[in-house]
């Protein structure tokens, strides 16, 4: 994509690609003012998020539906029994294959997980083209539009790449490299649309606040500074866990495996996956988690009758549990404390990461804004309120938080440099070589011609990074009259690393460079810089002496 293309973009997309749920929106350059939030889903009207669910044929090469229309929440829609242990399971929760989880989710063994994220991609891609060609007939889809896409603050670097790749795959690019496709990550996203809200709740300039962006699969936390010119500052590292709303379901599966059997529901799942999803979706979610405060005395024990929910399950159950819940006729009673201890290890989760966040900023936090799907959960918000009522003043949910990602991954497209600085994720430096010294280094890192290879930091993690700014050092090469060198970049989650084989070094990429006829020598010293820009990495290696740029490359930067 050449510099004419970027400048005739008319259309800004954001999508949120989210773990269980995902949407999108959309705006014409020309009335930045006229954000619409998508609603329009094939087999639901009305909701800002579709499920991120997925139905293939039986071979997992053909996507059959998408979306709402990929669960099939109501039993009675299966025709008959032997129909539906022969349709393909849902997939669904693919996203996670991305994260450092390491009990993956289920998939398929005919499907990896990319080809997942690009079938999704795909699909909502076309659903995208269908509502902007109705929209503007005259914009060139997908030359004139932009796509600003989401993801977890916490997940690896390469995070950016796979979905780069499937997005370029998913026909939602021209090319592989263009600069149609900007990331931001979720609670920055989510950072900026609590801009909207500020005035309502007298925020001024030097006032710092956290938002939560808390959704089914992952829990993202930032802490801004709101600044004079109403851009924000990061103030602290962005964290994140696993420990959105569908955790929580999680509990109540184990609660429930505990009555029935584990056994039984593993075959449920396997046989029948559509009562599955009614029994989660229809009894627990609209029952019970949507609804639960934390009051006992406003909750009354709900009665769960498994065999109106999911009516195979008693077949699969045996022994004991058998005989316990033929005496109770299937019914099982679901009891205050039985759904506080569904609740309570994913709250306490995300009231801890609020807890260290508030504790690493030596700034005092004027407001918690609490975004995302789960962030409308009666209970989450009131132990955030009774926790951290005393220390931060105004705790609050602004006005339709599940598009909250969306509306501000439009902001970050739409207002280039209202990021100002961001705070380093990762120890970045380089490789270097010196000689070995005896009694001083390991003799296990000696090279054959007395060497030692080393760690050389160039950008610390913690520190506050403004856009574009450069962190350089001076080299001299390895050997006399050398004309070719490389420079191997690394990165690190420690703030002090030494060897660049340590655990949880990873390579970022190496920048090669051919110094044409200028022989490399004393006189002759090389710097190398690494340039923060807002969505990227730039290492330069230039001649001290002249100025002239050996070469240069760009890596992505983990945001």
């Amino acid at each position: 994509m050449n510099a004419d293309d970027i400048k005739d973009i008319r259309i800004l997309i954001a999508i949120d690609f989210g773990t269980t749920y995902s949407g999108f929106a959309y705006v014409h350059k020309e009335t930045p003012e006229n954000v619409v939030v998508n609603t329009s889903w094939p087999g639901r009207e009305g909701n800002p998020k579709a499920p991120t669910a997925l139905l293939y044929d039986e071979r997992y090469k053909k996507v059959i539906k998408w979306g709402n229309s990929a669960l099939e929440e109501e039993p009675d829609e299966v025709d008959d029994d032997a129909e539906e242990q022969h349709r393909p399971r849902p997939v669904e929760l693919f996203k996670l294959h991305i994260s450092n989880l390491q009990d993956k989710p289920w998939l398929p063994l005919q499907l990896d997980y990319k080809s997942a994220i690009e079938d999704y991609l795909t699909q909502m891609g076309k659903l995208i083209q269908k509502t902007i060609e109705k929209r503007w007939p005259s914009v060139k889809f997908p030359q004139q539009v932009e796509f600003i896409l989401t993801i977890p603050a916490e997940w690896p670097p390469h995070t950016t790449k796979i979905m780069r790749e499937c997005a370029y795959k998913a026909g939602l690019l021209t090319s592989l490299n263009s600069n149609q496709l900007e990331f931001t990550t979720e609670p920055e996203a989510a950072a900026l649309h609590c801009l909207s809200v500020i005035k309502e709740h007298n925020l001024k300039p030097s006032d710092s606040f956290l938002v939560a962006d808390c959704g089914g699969g992952t829990v993202d936390l930032t802490s801004r500074k709101l600044l004079p010119d109403l851009k924000l500052s990061e103030i602290t590292e962005r964290v994140g866990d696993l420990c959105g709303s569908t955790f929580i379901d999680k509990e109540f599966l184990q609660w429930l495996g505990r009555k029935v059997g584990f056994q039984a529901l593993e075959k449920l799942k396997s046989n029948h996956y559509g009562q599955m999803q009614h029994l989660i979706q229809r009894f627990f979610c609209t029952r019970i988690k949507f609804k639960f405060n934390g009051d006992p005395t406003e909750y009354k024990p709900i009665k769960l009758n498994l065999q109106q929910y999911c009516s195979d399950l008693p077949q699969y159950v045996t022994g004991e549990s058998k005989e316990q819940m033929e005496k109770s006729r299937w019914i099982l009673k679901v009891d205050f404390d039985s759904v506080r201890e569904m609740f309570d290890p994913v709250v306490n989760r995300i009231i801890k990461l609020i807890n260290d966040q508030l504790n690493s900023s030596n700034e005092k936090c004027s407001a918690i804004f609490l975004v995302g799907g789960f962030s409308e959960s009666p209970y989450l918000f009131r132990r955030v309120k009774e926790t951290f009522k005393y220390n931060v003043p105004i705790i609050a949910v602004p006005a339709l938080p599940i598009a909250a990602i969306v509306r501000g991954a439009i902001t970050y497209g739409l207002y280039p440099g209202i990021i100002r600085d961001r705070t380093l994720k990762w120890t970045y430096g380089i490789r270097l070589c010196r000689k070995w010294v005896d009694r001083k280094d390991e003799i296990n890192r000696r090279t054959d011609d007395g060497m030692i290879f080393y760690f050389y930091e160039l950008a610390q993690r913690g520190i506050n990074v403004k856009v574009d700014q450069k962190f350089q050092g001076e080299f001299l090469p390895l050997r006399r009259k050398q004309d070719t060198t490389s420079f191997n970049v690394y990165y690190t989650p420690r703030y002090i690393a030494e060897f660049c084989n340590e655990p949880e070094m990873k390579l970022l990429g190496i920048l090669r460079i051919k110094t044409n006829n200028v022989q490399l020598d004393i006189n002759h010293p090389i710097e190398f810089s690494l340039t923060f820009g807002e969505m990227e990495i730039k290492a330069t290696a230039k001649n001290k002496k002249t100025g002239k740029i050996y070469n240069e490359t760009i890596f992505d930067l983990d945001i």
